[in-house]
């Protein structure tokens, strides 16, 4: 019988699930990404929130058939490797990911981007099971994109699918990614983060900083911005509608040029924040939409914040023995 482990690395969770042969979440965990170290702190995170999975399934270390890992950064599955993941600790270099967690349980690992594997998911099991062709949109701490294109994940030469890195504004704001005026740069929760903290240096008041601290977070997390918009905190919605716009154009510029029939939204905030964002990020299309006569159809992920490990455990069950 096999049990395929899934780990959704983002860059505030980690998120581990074990899952039977249909897919069905036998047990999970999530922990918090190490904010310091390096790759090899990260990887033994990641390990720790497989382990308590496993616990919460009643499985052990050596009973996994296959691991699927989705990452940020440059994969390279044939090698086992992640490099340059720069929402992750010190993760500039190339390190050996599958090694290290194939090591430790004793199963293959296959890696793959972290977006494309959970638009995969949205794909296969999730909201988008209807349509032949998808974008998805995974608003977190930066914005990620996968896309499907007559049935298949299109990962053109390695870097499709960067949608948060469509520019909205060409003598725009610095991206995290260090070019000028990515939609990233006004809607990932890194760089909305950070213009925060520029307004609070400017004088203007906010409740965020002060939810962070009552949560005991370091970073401005989903959550916060979700109960800063519920206690209707100026700063937040504006920032939040800034990120909305930005996030319109951007799936209008990509439908513009690709035309698939539904776009998925994710992530962190996607999911927070739900389906009166979605029907925002909609309306926010539909101005720079060429086709505007028939959009295509604008919904909320349904795999929740499982969605990333789920997915990865479509991974594994590739990756895994054929006698399995």
């Amino acid at each position: 019988m096999a049990r395929y482990g899934g780990i959704d690395l983002g860059g505030t969770k980690i998120q581990a699930v074990v899952v039977d042969e249909d897919h069905e979440v036998l047990g999970s965990a999530r922990h918090p990404t190490p904010t310091e170290g390096g790759p090899a702190d990260v990887a033994l995170a990641m390990i720790g929130a497989m382990r308590e999975a496993l616990d919460g399934a009643g499985v052990g270390d050596g009973e996994l058939t296959a691991v699927g890992v989705g990452s940020p950064g440059v994969i390279d599955d044939e090698a086992g490797t992640v490099t340059s993941a720069r929402n992750l600790p010190d993760w500039e270099g190339t390190y050996p990911l599958a090694g290290k967690l194939g090591a430790a349980f004793g199963a293959p690992v296959g890696l793959a981007n972290d977006v494309t594997v959970a638009t995969n998911a949205e794909f296969e099991l999730g909201a988008a099971k209807p349509y032949n062709s998808l974008l998805g949109v995974f608003w977190g701490t930066g914005v990620g994109g996968g896309i499907v294109l007559d049935g298949q994940v299109w990962d053109g030469r390695g870097g499709a699918g960067e949608i948060g890195h469509v520019v909205v504004k060409y003598d725009g704001r610095k991206c995290p990614c260090g070019r000028i005026g990515c939609m990233e740069a006004y809607a990932g929760r890194g760089a909305m983060e950070t213009r925060a903290r520029e307004k609070v240096d400017e004088g203007e008041k906010t409740i965020l900083f002060d939810i962070m601290e009552e949560k005991g977070k370091t970073r401005l997390s989903s959550g916060i911005w979700q109960r800063a918009l519920e206690r209707d905190d100026k700063l937040a919605h504006h920032l939040v509608e800034r990120a909305v716009h930005a996030i319109g154009v951007a799936v209008a510029s990509s439908m513009n040029l690709l035309d698939v029939e539904a776009v998925v939204i994710g992530g962190g905030l996607g999911i927070r924040l739900g389906e009166p964002y979605v029907e925002k990020i909609r309306e926010a299309m539909m101005p720079h939409l060429f086709s505007d006569h028939r959009p295509p159809d604008v919904l909320l992920a349904s795999l929740g914040d499982l969605g990333g490990a789920v997915g990865a455990t479509l991974l594994a069950a590739e990756k895994a023995p054929a006698h399995a």
